[in-house]
């Protein structure tokens, strides 16, 4: 069986892949069910001595102040859950869902949250048994963790709210009947337990940066493709360029592009055709390999966060400190950066695929067609590709740079980090939109040049975008066209079948 075992230290990006896609089952390591149980044993001594610990012996926020006696516990649990779930707009895509039930399964694996065992391994079963909380994707401030969110992923645990399951949308507690589950009555901590942390946010950014490595890599087959549509000059590829210069990401992608387009017969020197390539070409390796230094750092921040303990208060052998490990600025930083680096892959791209598709520039047929006029070909391509790297643009107005204060001025900084988790996603889908439709047209030039032989990973490229999508000899629908390629890169059928033939890095 296919599984991941969780032990809240050692989770990766590729183990959370497959959970959140590939429907591996999760498991906790013996250490973290014993974990789990005496940081249990450690809450309930406090109850029992009636010690004042934030969020156990009182009520939360500007409530911090209020005691809460043993009786009312857990009441104050229920409502905690219900009066958080007040999320807004469209629910989060099953594969975000996933990632929230798995990171927070993951965080009480540490054994500093003070969670029964039996609740966390009833949500693991949500998981493995496909019940998938319908969770709205805004309302989180990204501090005091994200609540809303999260509050939302507990509703059908205790038996309300709504879930997915077997590819229906029913009511938490028919969810957890059909599939054989006992919802949970939280008792003290239990709420809080689950509800603060970063989940939603490291849950939408770590999808977020697992494709946006993988676009980075296909970004550079995009513009090895464009060279030789473009009879690009590879010596401004040259190692020794490079090397004065040592960025990790130029090296590698100066790298990655020779392997790309090795044997290639289209691509020319400096001084063959021309002396220089416009920079679009010429500064590949430098613009690629920024994002690519960028997406290597978050990647390690995410790393970090997967296997965090975001909880408030955090139990301690004596106490439960009341922190902010909650705070998702950290993430927020970082998910800014993302939506730089990732819409800067796509500004460039555009402005290749403009290349191709301008006659003053390529010196092929306008717009990649014969007999323009009647036909129009591939110039609306361009103005799709342009409205998309437009929009990128706004997107990527940096989230963390804005707070407002909320619970009566106690929470008086938020990052704001879960907004900007997903807008760094809806960047990553424009500029993937966009790379997909410089590959269409790359070909199309390709063949309008009088194709040669290609490089050893422009050639699989070729051929497989060519096996979905046939040359344009006169206008047609173009939409299923590039959803075609799109598809091609989604999937990461493209890039499998060229990592095996040529190794790219980041």
């Amino acid at each position: 069986m296919k599984k991941v075992i969780i032990d809240g230290s050692s989770l990766t990006l590729k183990e959370f892949i497959q959970v959140c896609r590939e429907d591996y089952k999760v498991e906790l390591s013996e250490e973290a069910r014993q974990n789990i149980i005496e940081s249990r044993k450690k809450v309930d001594r406090f109850v029992e001595s009636g010690k004042t610990i934030y969020g156990i012996t009182t009520g939360f926020g500007k409530f911090s102040d209020v005691n809460i006696t043993q009786e009312e516990a857990v009441l104050l649990q229920k409502n905690l859950i219900i009066t958080h779930a007040v999320g807004a707009g469209n629910p989060l895509d099953r594969d975000a869902v996933r990632g929230m039930m798995l990171l927070r399964a993951n965080t009480h694996a540490k054994g500093f949250s003070g969670i029964r065992l039996s609740t966390v391994e009833t949500m693991i079963e949500m998981l493995n048994k496909g019940i998938h909380p319908v969770i709205p994707e805004k309302g989180s401030l990204g501090a005091s963790g994200d609540l809303a969110p999260l509050a939302h992923m507990v509703l059908p645990l205790i038996g309300l709210g709504k879930a997915e399951y077997m590819g229906e949308v029913i009511s938490g507690e028919e969810a957890m009947k059909k599939a054989g589950i006992k919802p949970v009555e939280l008792v003290s901590k239990e709420g809080l337990a689950l509800i603060n942390g970063t989940q939603a946010m490291t849950s939408v950014g770590a999808l977020t940066i697992y494709d946006g490595i993988n676009l980075a890599k296909l970004a550079d087959v995009s513009a090895a493709l464009t060279f030789e549509a473009m009879n690009g000059i590879t010596t401004a590829l040259d190692e020794r360029a490079h090397l004065v210069r040592p960025h990790k990401g130029q090296l590698t992608t100066a790298a990655n592009m020779l392997r790309i387009l090795e044997g290639s017969e289209m691509t020319t020197e400096q001084g063959d055709i021309r002396v220089q390539d416009a920079y679009s070409l010429r500064c590949t390796p430098q613009i690629h390999g920024a994002s690519k230094d960028a997406l290597n750092y978050i990647e390690e921040r995410v790393n970090i966060e997967m296997n965090s303990v975001t909880d408030n208060p955090i139990i301690f052998e004596e106490t439960g400190i009341s922190g902010g490990n909650f705070h998702g600025q950290p993430m927020a930083l970082s998910f800014d950066f993302m939506s730089i680096a990732l819409a800067e892959l796509a500004n460039v791209s555009e402005r290749r695929l403009e290349r191709l598709v301008n006659p003053a520039l390529s010196g092929l047929p306008a717009f990649l067609v014969e007999n323009g006029g009647l036909n129009s070909g591939f110039m609306i391509v361009q103005y799709s590709a342009a409205a998309l790297v437009s929009e990128n643009k706004v997107l990527a107005h940096p989230s963390s740079v804005d707070s407002i204060p909320s619970s009566a001025n106690q929470e008086d900084h938020v990052s704001m980090g879960t907004i900007g988790a997903r807008k760094a996603r809806e960047i990553m889908k424009n500029a993937r939109r966009v790379i997909a439709m410089e590959m269409m047209c790359a070909c199309q030039a390709i063949d309008l040049r009088g194709k040669k032989k290609l490089g050893t990973a422009t050639e699989i490229a070729y051929n497989m975008l060519r096996s979905k999508v046939e040359k344009l000899e006169e206008d047609r629908e173009l939409f299923e066209d590039i959803n075609k390629c799109e598809e091609l890169l989604i999937s990461e059928e493209m890039l499998s079948e060229i990592e095996r033939a040529v190794s790219l890095e980041m």
